[in-house]
């Protein structure tokens, strides 16, 4: 049930393989979840512009003239670059709230995926190789990511219940399982001013990352905490603008595998998803813990 990869790169001479070496790794997790496919991919921080990515299921119509759009609402200068349904948004950082509010007004069907200084995520229906290929994976480059290829469960095969989740920035969350007190969690979360799009488990896990960050957590405390907090069995691997944690449930009942070299740290829910990394064969390889937070950064 559901695939996930994750690169984490020490070496910067890889990063322009980033984008081939997490597509090679979720193309292997096909038959864990051949329903939809996504990635989160962290590039370079220029500290001056945020991105927002987006997307249109009518893109051609949606994209035409949204910068200049968006440009005019905010009284700020907004870059597209687009990508097949996707596109990145680039906008001044002081301007970033204005763009949202913006982009609801301009074109209410358009969906945000992400919003940060680093995170561009990418995700749709579809096979991952097909996920990979419109989107040209293999040409993006970047210091770390991560995927999902999903076998839908709790919620339809969209768009909106694809993963990678993104709820706070430059934070996106992966996950294999189900909770079970999403419901409850997610008009709790709510409440607090979280912003919840979807139906989708996940997407509450990494709203609720989100809130204990927001109330001053560190990313290792909350994913501690949700292991008090959120029910059900899981395997999280949690993307930042500096790196990537795992954690897994106290039962630990579903697959994953860690591999560590000098030149990057690799997660896949089976090891057959690392085989093609470059000295894989003389990392060391290990079953993460249960209930024990695992993380990486630059």
């Amino acid at each position: 049930m559901c695939g996930i990869v994750g690169l984490f790169l020490k070496e910067k001479s890889l990063e322009p393989k980033l984008g081939g070496l997490l597509a090679d790794m979720l193309i292997t997790m096909t038959d864990r979840g051949p329903d939809s496919a996504g990635i989160a991919i962290y590039c370079a921080d220029n500290g001056v512009q945020s991105k927002l990515t987006v997307q249109s299921d009518r893109a051609d119509r949606d994209f035409a003239s949204l910068a200049a759009d968006l440009s005019h609402e905010i009284g700020s200068e907004v870059k597209l670059q687009r990508n097949d349904t996707h596109a990145v948004l680039e906008v001044a950082s002081d301007k970033t709230e204005l763009a949202r509010d913006a982009l609801a007004k301009c074109r209410a069907d358009v969906r945000i995926m992400s919003g940060g200084a680093a995170i561009e995520i990418y995700k749709e229906v579809g096979l991952p190789k097909d996920v990979a290929q419109r989107f040209q994976l293999s040409r993006m480059s970047g210091s770390h990511g991560v995927g999902h290829t999903r076998m839908a469960t709790e919620s339809a095969v969209t768009t909106d219940g694809a993963h990678p989740f993104s709820t706070g920035p430059d934070q996106c969350l992966v996950h294999n399982g189900s909770l079970s007190n999403h419901n409850s969690m997610r008009r709790k979360l709510r409440r607090k001013g979280i912003r919840i799009e979807s139906a989708n488990d996940t997407e509450v896990g990494a709203a609720y990352l989100t809130w204990k960050m927001q109330e001053g957590a560190t990313l290792g405390q909350a994913l501690q905490t949700s292991l008090e907090d959120l029910d059900g069995f899981f395997t999280f691997v949690v993307g930042t603008k500096d790196g990537f944690g795992v954690v897994r449930d106290p039962i630990a009942c579903k697959p994953a595998v860690l591999a560590e070299t000098e030149q990057f740290v690799a997660f896949g829910s089976e090891y057959r998803a690392l085989v093609g990394l470059p000295g894989i064969e003389t990392a060391r390889v290990w079953e993460p813990e249960p209930a024990t937070v695992y993380f990486w950064s630059h």
